[in-house]
């Protein structure tokens, strides 16, 4: 590459973005040349409501410490630990539609910069996407969950282990569903490849009750796996 190539792309670059500033991808307002190239601007960012401590110790759901927590008592044995970033609401939510349904997949670095300092991204663990079945995958053009894992990975430096867990068949939207529900439409959709006794981690865009996170933990754990923990960006304010 001739020496003067970079210096000339970074100043069309710089041209560009003065002829046409960059706008967030949520409030629609100019980002600052200081944030780069950023789809998500630092105000809509700091709205971002994070989840507070103390939490249950194993989903993650704030709570009284000493009282039962009435959203994993009845989890089956598999899934260690579930945290979340944020609350699913606002520009959050906004955030997290964009980026299934908008098209906009690299609003996931905004996304993974708050999910950096959860809990369970600590030693050696490897990075494993919840995998979306055929149809979806092929009307998005690609796995939010999977674009999630690769930026928290570039952050943390974790390796991303996209080829563990497969989906082994299509399941209904959960959204409408109830927690019973969630947990039979999630049952057996998962399997995974043979693994060494290993620490994953799960990365998926939302935890509404943890069905889907339990399941894929199952299919790891029967596959070899050595613990599961799983780390969420959102998670839904109010659970049914």
């Amino acid at each position: 590459m001739p020496p003067w190539q970079p210096r000339f792309a970074s100043a069309l670059a710089g041209v560009e973005r003065w002829l046409l500033p960059a706008a967030c991808l949520l409030c629609r307002d100019p980002i600052s040349q200081l944030e780069g190239d950023a789809l998500v601007c630092g105000i809509c960012r700091s709205r971002w409501r994070r989840v507070p401590d103390p939490v249950c110790c194993r989903c993650g759901q704030p709570r009284m410490s000493g009282l039962e927590c009435r959203i994993c008592a009845a989890w089956p044995p598999g899934l260690s630990r579930a945290r979340s970033a944020v609350w699913l609401e606002g520009s959050a939510r906004d955030a997290v539609h964009q980026l299934k349904y908008g098209g906009w997949w690299r609003v996931a670095e905004a996304m993974a910069e708050v999910m950096r300092g959860l809990e369970p991204l600590t030693g050696q663990v490897f990075l494993v996407p919840i995998p979306l079945g055929g149809r979806r995958l092929r009307e998005r053009g690609y796995n939010q969950s999977e674009r999630l894992a690769i930026a928290l990975g570039a952050r943390t430096g974790l390796p991303v282990m996209a080829a563990a867990l497969v989906r082994a068949r299509e399941t209904r939207t959960q959204t409408a569903l109830t927690p019973e529900a969630r947990q039979a439409n999630v049952a057996g959709a998962f399997t995974a490849r043979p693994l060494s006794p290993c620490r994953l981690v799960l990365v998926d865009d939302v935890f509404t009750t943890g069905a889907t996170l339990n399941a894929a933990a199952a299919a790891l754990i029967s596959a070899g796996a050595e613990r599961v923990d799983a780390v969420t960006f959102g998670r839904a304010v109010e659970v049914v």
